[in-house]
């Protein structure tokens, strides 16, 4: 059985902190890891910020056809095609598809709450991620909206302490998912 997790969660959060370190678990160097595409795309042309219909459209299919190329293997991916519908809620209708119809794409949703809840001293924005705080928990509350029909969201609190959010993900996983593989 293939398991399909999304880490989801607002800027500042750590999804891309927690996948790396995710990888170096034994549990999971196996499984392929997806990198945020929305970042990758504002690296690569920060115009897309310009085209915002056309920019989640585009992250929407990208998505798609990477989970596709890897059939039935177990992965990771920083963002699923839900959280395309918090930035923008047309591209549901756009690409003819339904919140049901993209939960149904992934066994286990994993909502990282972000550190713009403990303050500037912890969260600080950055070239590709420049919403302040106000804005990321703004953002947060989008996500947790669209996720929240998933039927099975895992929440994990923000922590000024990174080993202990990193203990909360691996305990939800280990007692969620990595319960079934053995």
């Amino acid at each position: 059985m293939s398991h399909r997790i999304v880490f989801t969660g607002a800027p500042g959060s750590g999804k891309t902190a927690i996948l790396t370190w995710l990888r170096t678990r034994a549990s999971f160097r196996e499984w392929v890891t997806f990198p945020e595409l929305a970042r990758q795309l504002l690296e690569l042309d920060p115009g897309w910020r310009d085209r915002w219909h056309e920019w989640h459209r585009e992250i929407y299919e990208r998505t798609i056809a990477r989970e596709a190329a890897i059939g039935d293997r177990s992965f990771l991916s920083d963002r699923g095609t839900v959280d395309t519908f918090a930035f923008h809620p047309e591209t549901v209708a756009d690409r003819g598809t339904s919140l049901e119809r993209e939960y149904a794409r992934y066994s286990t949703v994993v909502l990282l709450e972000t550190a713009a809840h403990l303050g500037p001293s912890i969260y600080a924005p950055d070239a590709i991620r420049t919403e302040d705080a106000t804005e990321a928990i703004r953002l947060e509350q989008l996500h947790k909206r669209v996720w929240l029909g998933h039927p099975d969201l895992i929440i994990v609190p923000t922590s000024v302490s990174w080993a202990l959010k990193c203990h909360r993900v691996e305990a939800a996983l280990r007692s969620r998912v990595l319960r079934n593989l053995h």
